[in-house]
């Protein structure tokens, strides 16, 4: 893992956000950085996963 995603390197509105539920939310920005799909089904996946079929889109 790069120094980038270190979770304490994380900025709050760029790298995530808290849902109203209070849960963190990885934006696109930070799975770009990232550079790999985790196949979690993420709400800001850039890669295009779908964890129905479990096939990338993009």
């Amino acid at each position: 893992m790069s120094n980038n995603n270190n979770p304490r390197n994380l900025k709050e509105g760029e790298d995530f956000y808290y849902t109203p539920e209070g849960y963190k939310c990885f934006t696109e920005k930070y799975h770009l950085k990232r550079g790999y799909c985790c196949k979690s089904g993420c709400r800001h996946c850039p890669y295009g996963f779908d964890k129905k079929t479990g096939t990338n889109k993009k």
